[in-house]
């Protein structure tokens, strides 16, 4: 969502009489830099915002997207960077991997533009689909709230990729899948885009603001709070999206807390940590991080039994207390990188581990099942 909003951007301060295109990652076989959705906006005088690569590849998007820009018709384009394969590239890369980018102008038809500020102020999960080869290249199909909007030319084409859109909200991957509509051949890039993360710091003390940095620096809303105006002077959180004095009492009252919520404890004062917990269990924050050792945790959890409240396995496996991932954190920004990581892991749904371990791919990749249609049927 960061880089979303980083193209956007740009796209406002661009020169309304220059060209521009966007780049989309939109499949991989194999290695790569960039997964599915990772994009690029390219003006026509050569300057870009994002990346769909490393570096490797920009160049030549940028090549392509004048192109593109030229003839204002959407084309996607496969990279084979293997290491015998991509002599065309004038490098070799050896990334092993082989990446189809679909570049697309930005023109008053099929306006991408116009799709992604729609999904930022949906302030929820949009599901996308791009037709990325056969007939209607770069026409969009969105989805919100279990509807399709009308974007599709081909309405029995449209129809056969709305259920599928309704997938990728519970399995929440990106995917690209072939399609035959009556008689015609389509590759379909589906995608869904997640609100940023929402980040509140329950405590303004001095190693919260690290905490505050990080997240703002990973394009994450971050609000602070406390029951101490000191704590929260604007001078030590020069970057925080909102900074709010509120009594413990009026948690549930002043925050919006949603699935997309990371909250964190982090006052220093136990009993204030106590009493916001108790409130936030009951809201749908997937993290909710304490600061502080194992026994504070386990006081709080005593007397929460003392008072009649038994949590849930659900409620417990959202709790992480201690906070943060063990990378040996001792000073505040190390403890920051910690707390930060562990949030990130856990809307990833990613174990944190040593990347070495895994024998995997980094990155999502497409199945190496065979699909409804091979790729030749295109070429």
């Amino acid at each position: 969502m960061k880089e979303l909003k980083a193209i956007l951007a740009a796209h406002r301060m661009a020169d309304n009489k220059r060209q521009a295109a966007i780049a989309t990652v939109v499949k991989v076989k194999g290695s790569s830099y960039r997964s599915p959705g990772a994009r690029m906006y390219i003006t026509d005088d050569g300057k870009w915002v994002g990346s769909i690569s490393g570096g490797c590849l920009e160049g030549d998007a940028l090549r392509k997207a004048r192109q593109v820009m030229m003839e204002k018709k959407a084309m996607t384009v496969t990279y084979d960077t293997r290491e015998e394969s991509n002599q065309n590239l004038g490098i070799s890369l050896g990334c092993n991997g082989v990446i189809d980018v679909l570049i697309e102008p930005i023109a008053s038809e099929n306006d991408p533009i116009e799709v992604f500020e729609k999904c930022i102020a949906a302030n929820q999960p949009v599901a996308i689909a791009t037709i990325i080869r056969g007939n209607g290249t770069g026409e969009k199909l969105l989805m919100t709230n279990g509807a399709a909007t009308d974007g599709f030319s081909n309405r029995a084409l449209a129809n056969d990729v709305t259920p599928l859109l309704k997938r990728i909200f519970d399995s929440k991957k990106s995917e690209t899948i072939n399609l035959s509509c009556n008689g015609e051949a389509f590759e379909v890039f589906l995608e869904l885009i997640q609100p940023s993360v929402s980040l509140i710091l329950f405590g303004g003390g001095f190693d919260a603001r690290p905490v505050s940095q990080l997240a703002k620096n990973l394009g994450w809303e971050v609000q602070v709070t406390d029951e101490c105006v000191a704590h929260i002077a604007p001078i030590f959180f020069p970057q925080a999206d909102r900074l709010s004095l509120c009594q413990r009492e009026f948690i549930d009252r002043d925050f919006n807390i949603t699935p997309y919520t990371a909250c964190v404890l982090m006052s220093h004062n136990y009993e204030y940590d106590r009493d916001v917990l108790r409130k936030l269990i009951n809201t749908p924050a997937p993290y909710v991080g304490i600061l502080g050792p194992r026994k504070r945790f386990e006081k709080m959890m005593a007397e929460f039994k003392n008072a009649g409240i038994e949590l849930s396995s659900e409620q417990l496996q959202r709790i992480h207390s201690p906070i943060g991932l063990d990378i040996g954190a001792e000073a505040a920004d190390e403890i920051a990188i910690s707390i930060i990581a562990e949030i990130q892991s856990k809307f990833t749904n990613r174990t944190g581990g040593f990347l070495k371990h895994n024998p995997g791919p980094i990155h999502q990749r497409e199945p190496n099942s065979d699909q409804v249609l091979k790729q030749a049927y295109f070429e």
